[in-house]
């Protein structure tokens, strides 16, 4: 791994391309017409400014971004702080940490940003969504470019643990070389598919085990808040008109 590679230098070229950028001019065509989008546009990327490619230790996928309000911003299964209800999917992931992590004490709040800043990439497939309507942008283009990412991750880092629950993201697992990397595979943490064999998975632990095998430093699950505005938007400047 290129201790000096970033998301800015793999990323340069994909941005040119028409596809995303038809991508962000029909979002921001949509945003003009009054159409509530989530997350917010300064948090669309905010998995990438939080998580830099060097530091990817884990990758968690998600499927799309939670469609209602104050709840998306940019990482996978996470809410933001002021959020008043922690989503059942993420409900059940505490419970699994509780069950599998000794010294896991379950917060009162679905803010993971403190998991992206130790290296886990939580990565939707799909970055935007439609209030009250999910899965509303599976079809502009999202899925290519997180398969990029995804694959400039399996080229460009060494033994990252990727974690895929469910069958959607158990389909992006032949993106990943399995001699190089680790895949861990169970049901989804919803509530319709916990019982499938994501509860006792001990996902957690088996990704500290692995983690600290390769030298690295294990993930802290607890999670604790800090400032997300304290992110450096210029990290990784994604946008249709530079």
């Amino acid at each position: 791994m290129n201790k000096f590679l970033t998301w800015r230098d793999v990323l340069a070229e994909e941005k040119k391309k028409s596809y995303f950028i038809n991508i962000l001019k029909l979002i921001a065509k949509k945003r003009s017409l009054g159409i509530k989008i989530y997350p917010e546009q300064r948090d669309v990327f905010n998995a990438f400014r939080i998580t830099e490619l060097k530091d990817v230790k884990v990758v968690i996928l998600g499927q799309d971004p939670y469609c209602k309000p104050k709840q998306a911003h940019g990482l996978a299964f996470s809410v933001l702080p002021e959020s008043k209800k922690i989503p059942l999917s993420l409900q059940n992931i505490y419970k699994e940490l509780i069950q599998d992590i000794h010294d896991f004490n379950q917060p009162k709040h679905g803010c993971l940003d403190s998991w992206a800043k130790q290296g886990i990439l939580l990565l939707n497939t799909i970055l935007t969504v439609e209030e009250g309507k999910s899965f509303s942008h599976a079809k502009l283009g999202w899925e290519k470019f997180t398969d990029n990412v995804i694959n400039i991750i399996n080229q460009n880092c060494d033994k990252v643990v990727f974690l895929l629950w469910g069958a959607y993201a158990q389909n992006k697992g032949n993106l990943v070389d399995i001699n190089r990397h680790y895949v861990l595979k169970t049901s989804h943490p919803s509530p319709r598919s916990a019982h499938l064999g994501f509860f006792g998975c001990k996902h957690f632990s088996q990704t500290n085990n692995l983690l600290i095998t390769d030298g690295k430093d294990p993930i802290q699950w607890n999670p604790t808040l800090f400032n997300i505005n304290s992110i450096h938007h210029n990290q990784i400047n994604i946008s249709c008109d530079e």
